[in-house]
């Protein structure tokens, strides 16, 4: 069987930039943005386009495993971080709480035409990595005693599907600051 050849490099940087300005034109336009749109945001041609992404379902679903990639690659640095013993895992936990916030606020509205289109990535394999490291992240920090012993992925799956995506900074860091203790053994401290 003859070996599969690796895409070109113009072939990956067109993805990439194909990827970039969906993302962009689909928050900046909504998701009913036109492909022709996103092509010249991209600075590829319409047909360029279409050799990547046959159809806008296509591209979207591109896009959020694309994101997906990133949350689970961000879990599994916070996690190595712990068992590295250069972070502490309810530290980690909650940072990444805050990072896939603040990347969800740029990202809402590629994951809302995902929804819109019926966009679903067909691979689950980096979902099921982000959760692997989200458990283990949650398991050190009940070993530590930070964390409390009913906390589940789920748990943080929910948080992460009741925060603030579209409120402004101040207001997410606010909402940060409210579900932290939901998770941790430890007191609140008041906020100046």
């Amino acid at each position: 069987m003859p070996q599969a050849r690796a895409p070109r490099a113009d072939a990956v940087r067109n993805r990439k930039k194909i990827l970039a300005a969906a993302g962009g034109q689909i928050t900046a336009h909504g998701p009913d943005v036109g492909m022709d749109e996103i092509a010249a945001a991209a600075g590829v041609a319409v047909g360029t386009l279409y050799r990547h992404f046959p159809t806008k379902t296509d591209l979207v679903a591109a896009a959020v495993a694309e994101y997906v990639t990133r949350v689970a690659d961000d879990a599994e640095a916070a996690l190595a971080r712990v068992a590295g013993s250069t972070g502490r895992a309810l530290d980690e936990l909650t940072s990444f709480l805050g990072r896939v916030v603040e990347q969800s606020v740029t990202d809402r509205a590629v994951k809302a035409a995902a929804q819109t289109l019926g966009a679903e990535p067909g691979d689950h394999t980096d979902e099921d990595r982000a959760g692997s490291a989200v458990a283990g992240l949650i398991h050190a920090g009940q070993t530590d005693g930070d964390i409390h012993a009913d906390v589940t992925v789920n748990d943080i799956y929910l948080l992460f599907s009741t925060a603030p995506t579209d409120q402004p900074p101040a207001a997410r860091a606010r909402w940060l600051a409210l579900v932290t203790p939901g998770l941790t053994t430890q007191a609140r401290q008041a906020q100046s």
